[in-house]
Protein backbone atom coordinates (compact mmCIF):
# COMPACT_ATOMS: atom_id res chain seq x y z
CA UNK A 1 0.00 0.00 0.00
CA UNK A 2 1.46 3.32 -0.97
CA UNK A 3 0.52 6.93 -0.63
CA UNK A 4 1.29 10.01 -2.65
CA UNK A 5 3.97 11.01 -0.14
CA UNK A 6 5.90 7.74 -0.40
CA UNK A 7 9.33 8.15 -1.93
CA UNK A 8 10.88 5.48 -4.10
CA UNK A 9 13.74 3.56 -2.57
CA UNK A 10 17.14 4.55 -3.87
CA UNK A 11 19.37 1.71 -4.97
CA UNK A 12 22.90 1.70 -3.66
CA UNK A 13 25.06 2.34 -6.68
CA UNK A 14 28.81 2.85 -6.67
CA UNK A 15 29.81 6.45 -7.20
CA UNK A 16 32.57 7.46 -9.53
CA UNK A 17 35.93 8.46 -8.11
CA UNK A 18 34.94 12.12 -8.47
CA UNK A 19 31.94 11.56 -6.13
CA UNK A 20 28.89 13.82 -6.11
CA UNK A 21 26.48 13.69 -9.05
CA UNK A 22 29.12 12.70 -11.58
CA UNK A 23 28.31 9.00 -11.22
CA UNK A 24 24.61 9.66 -11.74
CA UNK A 25 25.24 11.73 -14.86
CA UNK A 26 26.91 8.72 -16.48
CA UNK A 27 23.85 6.48 -16.04
CA UNK A 28 22.04 5.70 -19.26
CA UNK A 29 18.93 7.81 -19.75
CA UNK A 30 16.76 4.69 -20.21
CA UNK A 31 17.77 3.48 -16.74
CA UNK A 32 16.82 6.85 -15.21
CA UNK A 33 13.43 6.76 -16.97
CA UNK A 34 12.66 3.38 -15.38
CA UNK A 35 13.16 4.69 -11.83
CA UNK A 36 9.98 4.13 -9.79
CA UNK A 37 7.78 7.18 -9.39
CA UNK A 38 5.47 8.05 -6.49
CA UNK A 39 1.89 6.92 -6.90
CA UNK A 40 -0.36 9.75 -8.04
CA UNK A 41 -3.71 9.81 -6.26
CA UNK A 42 -6.82 11.68 -7.41
CA UNK A 43 -8.97 12.26 -4.34
CA UNK A 44 -11.29 14.83 -5.93
CA UNK A 45 -14.29 12.48 -5.60
CA UNK A 46 -13.41 11.22 -2.13
CA UNK A 47 -16.08 11.14 0.57
CA UNK A 48 -14.68 10.90 4.10
CA UNK A 49 -16.76 9.07 6.70
CA UNK A 50 -16.19 8.35 10.37
CA UNK A 51 -16.36 4.76 11.63
CA UNK A 52 -16.22 3.39 15.16
CA UNK A 53 -17.19 -0.13 14.09
CA UNK A 54 -15.36 -2.60 11.88
CA UNK A 55 -16.28 -6.16 10.89
CA UNK A 56 -13.90 -8.42 8.99
CA UNK A 57 -15.08 -11.46 7.03
CA UNK A 58 -13.92 -13.11 3.88
CA UNK A 59 -13.43 -16.01 1.55
CA UNK A 60 -10.26 -17.96 0.73
CA UNK A 61 -9.56 -15.39 -2.03
CA UNK A 62 -10.88 -12.09 -0.62
CA UNK A 63 -11.06 -10.09 2.55
CA UNK A 64 -14.25 -8.12 3.21
CA UNK A 65 -14.02 -5.21 5.64
CA UNK A 66 -17.22 -3.40 6.65
CA UNK A 67 -17.09 -0.01 8.39
CA UNK A 68 -19.96 1.64 10.18
CA UNK A 69 -21.23 3.75 13.01
CA UNK A 70 -22.21 2.11 16.29
CA UNK A 71 -24.67 4.51 17.97
CA UNK A 72 -24.06 2.79 21.32
CA UNK A 73 -20.30 2.26 21.63
CA UNK A 74 -20.44 0.90 25.21
CA UNK A 75 -21.93 -2.51 25.93
CA UNK A 76 -23.97 -4.54 23.46
CA UNK A 77 -25.79 -2.27 21.00
CA UNK A 78 -29.58 -2.34 21.21
CA UNK A 79 -29.89 -0.65 17.80
CA UNK A 80 -28.46 -2.08 14.59
CA UNK A 81 -25.00 -0.87 13.59
CA UNK A 82 -25.31 0.98 10.30
CA UNK A 83 -22.63 -0.25 7.90
CA UNK A 84 -21.99 2.37 5.24
CA UNK A 85 -18.64 1.37 3.72
CA UNK A 86 -17.33 -1.97 2.48
CA UNK A 87 -13.87 -2.69 1.17
CA UNK A 88 -13.24 -5.94 -0.68
CA UNK A 89 -9.59 -6.72 -1.29
CA UNK A 90 -7.22 -9.59 -1.80
CA UNK A 91 -5.01 -10.92 0.97
CA UNK A 92 -1.82 -9.50 -0.57
CA UNK A 93 -3.19 -5.96 -0.43
CA UNK A 94 -4.60 -6.65 3.05
CA UNK A 95 -1.14 -7.68 4.27
CA UNK A 96 0.41 -4.51 2.82
CA UNK A 97 -2.35 -2.48 4.49
CA UNK A 98 -1.73 -4.27 7.81
CA UNK A 99 1.96 -3.39 7.61
CA UNK A 100 1.22 0.27 6.79
CA UNK A 101 -1.24 0.50 9.69
CA UNK A 102 1.24 -1.15 12.10
CA UNK A 103 3.96 1.33 11.18
CA UNK A 104 1.58 4.27 11.50
CA UNK A 105 0.32 3.20 14.94
CA UNK A 106 3.90 2.55 16.12
CA UNK A 107 4.92 6.09 15.08
CA UNK A 108 1.86 7.54 16.82
CA UNK A 109 2.59 5.62 20.03
CA UNK A 110 6.23 6.71 19.98
CA UNK A 111 5.12 10.33 19.76
CA UNK A 112 2.06 10.29 22.05
CA UNK A 113 2.25 7.16 24.21
CA UNK A 114 0.69 3.72 24.13
CA UNK A 115 -2.92 3.47 22.95
CA UNK A 116 -5.05 1.54 25.44
CA UNK A 117 -7.77 -0.28 23.51
CA UNK A 118 -9.60 -1.56 26.62
CA UNK A 119 -12.13 1.20 27.36
CA UNK A 120 -12.51 0.08 31.00
CA UNK A 121 -8.80 0.71 31.60
CA UNK A 122 -9.12 4.24 30.18
CA UNK A 123 -12.07 5.29 32.36
CA UNK A 124 -11.13 7.35 35.42
CA UNK A 125 -11.74 5.10 38.50
CA UNK A 126 -13.97 7.66 40.25
CA UNK A 127 -16.18 7.88 37.15
CA UNK A 128 -16.81 4.12 36.78
CA UNK A 129 -20.41 3.04 37.37
CA UNK A 130 -21.13 1.37 40.72
CA UNK A 131 -18.56 3.33 42.71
Amino acid sequence: MSSATDKPEEKNQPESAGGGDAGRAQQPQAQQAQAPQGVRVDDSKLTAMYANFCRVTGTPEELIIDFGLNPQPFGVPTEPVIVNQRIVTNFFTAKRMLHALQLTVQRHEQAFGVLETDVQKRVVPSMRPGR
